[in-house]
């Protein structure tokens, strides 16, 4: 599952990346459906960052892995 996500967050990194940011994959718990990521770069402290972990990380994720319930940034 775990290499699953990695490459869904892949599939998003490149846009991230083009605005100065990044995403880093950093633990799934099976069991409650949560994903913890790490933003990164421009991404820290942007007003944007939530838009998107949830419009753009979230949606991308839980298309590949459906058992990803939650995604928050740590």
């Amino acid at each position: 599952m775990e290499k699953k996500i990695k490459e869904a967050l892949d599939k998003v990194r490149p846009a991230m990346q083009a605005d100065g940011g990044d995403v880093e994959f950093v633990s799934f718990d099976e069991k409650s459906g949560k994903l913890e990521v790490r933003l990164k770069g421009m991404c820290v402290g942007c007003p944007m960052s939530q838009i998107t972990l949830n419009e753009g990380i979230k949606k991308e994720v839980q298309k590949a892995v459906p058992e990803v319930k939650e995604v928050i940034s740590v």
